[in-house]
């Protein structure tokens, strides 16, 4: 299971080698966890699943949906003005609004590694790291150091995502310190804006980040629930649907 939630997919040979037993075995396996609902079983494997308010590992997310995530990184780039200085969340969709925003004349905050490697690579941003602790693999920064630093901040917009945001709840996140970190994002920046896939808008978890009304522009995609999308709305909320 530890490899599964690392990279999102485990293979049925591989994993016979690894507990020296047979490949018969390893199925029969994955067939009791698919039943428990840890996984999904593929042709010659099995993928990781995410139930309520959780995440999948970064590099399933990463190959998901990329097509989806670079339009919406794309119209969230034109909200953004050149010199304007930004805040940019952790996590797949805010890594393609990185790629978007790459090379311009902006002052960047990335919450993770990731999306500093990327805007790094070119010239034009001024890069800023918050410091902190670095979490393995997803690459993000956590832990007091951060969430000081982002709070010491006065930026003029902070680019955040979520693995739920359902309006009735607001913004949560699977973990106090991911929520810590949204929450001094929001509290530092002159305006916020919420990019997420359509799905997030029913999803809640367990640690609430700020509510709804705390968000200045939700950009979702078009097929997202009514709703929800009025929920935003009558929140205050500017929608903007890709």
């Amino acid at each position: 299971m530890a490899d599964l939630r690392r990279t999102g997919r485990v293979a049925v040979g591989e994993l016979a080698e690894q507990f020296g037993t047979s490949e018969m075995t390893i199925r029969r396996d994955l067939e009791t966890l698919e039943t428990q609902e840890c996984l999904r079983r593929v042709r010659g494997g099995a993928v990781a699943i995410a139930g309520r308010g959780d995440c999948l590992p970064f590099a399933t997310r990463r190959s998901q949906a990329w097509e989806l995530k670079t339009r919406l990184a794309a119209r969230v780039a034109t909200l953004v003005s050149d010199t304007e200085t930004v805040i940019l969340d952790n996590g797949t969709t805010c890594l393609a609004v990185a790629e978007r925003l790459a090379g311009r004349a902006l002052t960047v905050v990335p919450l993770s590694l990731h999306a500093a490697t990327t805007l790094g690579a070119r010239a034009g941003i001024h890069l800023v790291l918050p410091g902190g602790d670095v979490e393995p693999v997803e690459l993000c920064f956590r832990g007091s150091r951060a969430v000081d630093a982002v709070r010491a901040l006065s930026v003029d917009v902070a680019i955040l995502s979520a693995c739920a945001a359902a309006p009735a709840r607001g913004l949560t996140s699977t973990t106090t310190d991911d929520a810590d970190l949204k929450r001094a994002a929001i509290t530092s920046a002159a305006r916020t804006i919420l990019v997420v896939e359509s799905a997030k808008l029913t999803r809640t978890a367990a640690f609430l980040v700020a509510p709804a009304s705390a968000v200045d522009v939700l950009v979702t995609t078009d097929d997202a629930d009514p709703a929800a999308l009025a929920a935003y709305r009558d929140g205050g909320v500017d929608v903007v649907l890709v």
